[in-house]
């Protein structure tokens, strides 16, 4: 039996008309760690947006499998009940609604049972004393008030704490300073110790990366993957840039 868990081939998507992806193929194993990086407008979020089934964007030919079954065209709710995450760039702020009945709801969608509190009350309060968060911000309003760094260690919160099968975390590091960036990335080591998971890291930074496991790196210019390689790739990109590629 195959181990892939995510398969995208051919794929082309667009915007308002204009074509972002071209012709995307990727293969994404359970256990595997893969990062996309390339520069600014690359098509790097386009690639998250559109695995995750924004309705923004427009798949124009292609297909993407997800443990072996085609989900082009499916809701994003019913990606995320098969087992799809993704972190947002720029985290929305929600005002009415608090941080600790927003995953409660989330888990509840994802399982179609009931949430035990107190187990549930308890695994946050762990989560959220591992990504050094304060626990007061459990009954804020999901990312009101809450500062760069804290809305992102609120969305690592919401992985560990919905536990999905394949994650996606579109610019995580953007905007951290040094203690957040090591803070969120211990969050993406937890969720890697489960050898069943897998991630696709979307950045044009590196920083995030320093402590983690990577297995594949790939570069997106203009929409393309122009290379392919392990690892080590990051460290090539952070010797040379992405201007040899482009």
């Amino acid at each position: 039996m195959s181990n892939i868990l995510l398969s995208i081939k051919g794929l082309s998507a667009s915007v308002d008309g204009e074509k972002i992806l071209d012709n995307i193929n990727l293969d994404i194993r359970k256990g595997e760690t893969h990062v996309l990086m390339g520069p600014n407008g690359a098509g790097k979020s386009t690639l998250g947006n559109v695995l995750m089934g924004n309705p923004v964007y427009k798949v124009e030919s292609g297909s993407i499998l997800f443990n072996g079954e085609e989900i082009v065209g499916e809701s994003t709710d019913k990606r995320a009940n098969r087992g799809m995450f993704l972190s947002f760039q720029n985290p929305l702020e929600v005002p009415g609604l608090g941080l600790d009945s927003f995953i409660r709801n989330a888990k509840r969608q994802q399982t179609g049972k009931p949430v035990k509190i107190f187990q549930f009350k308890k695994e946050l309060e762990e989560t959220m004393k591992l990504l050094n968060m304060d626990h007061s911000y459990a009954d804020r309003d999901l990312n009101v008030g809450f500062s760069g760094g804290e809305k992102k260690k609120a969305e690592i919160l919401q992985l560990l704490m919905l536990n999905p099968t394949f994650a996606i975390l579109d610019e995580t590091d953007s905007g951290l300073d040094v203690d957040a960036v090591k803070t969120v990335s211990k969050g993406v080591e937890e969720f890697q110790k489960n050898g069943d998971k897998a991630l696709l890291i979307i950045t044009h930074s590196t920083r995030i990366l320093e402590s983690l496991k990577v297995d594949h790196t790939h570069i997106l210019v203009s929409g393309h993957i122009v290379k392919s390689g392990d690892g080590s790739l990051v460290d090539e990109i952070n010797e040379h840039g992405f201007e040899s590629y482009m």
